[in-house]
């Protein structure tokens, strides 16, 4: 082999591996992007999970809120119709 081929050898031989770190730094950038995308989504869920939790507090609330006012409208509908019938048999 002359120096020539030697020389062409080796500049191949170069090519082909920053060919290989070239395709080796394009999928470990192409994880890290997925890897960002998927903190961003469990981020965004967390987020969602959260809001919804603070709503289903808050309704839960207003149910409970709801259900007491059901509760003294309906005593004094019973109080109001007795007060109505004590009057009705005088």
């Amino acid at each position: 082999m002359t120096n020539g081929e030697t020389v062409r050898a080796a500049i191949e031989e170069l090519r082909r591996a920053i060919l290989s770190l070239d395709n080796a730094l394009d999928m470990r950038f192409d994880r890290e992007r997925d890897h960002g995308e998927v903190e961003g989504e469990v981020r965004r869920v967390n987020a969602d999970r959260s809001r919804l939790a603070q709503e289903l507090d808050q309704s839960e609330f207003r149910a409970n809120r709801l259900e007491e006012v059901n509760r003294e409208v309906s005593r004094r509908l019973v109080t109001a119709m007795e007060t109505i019938r004590a009057v009705l048999d005088r």
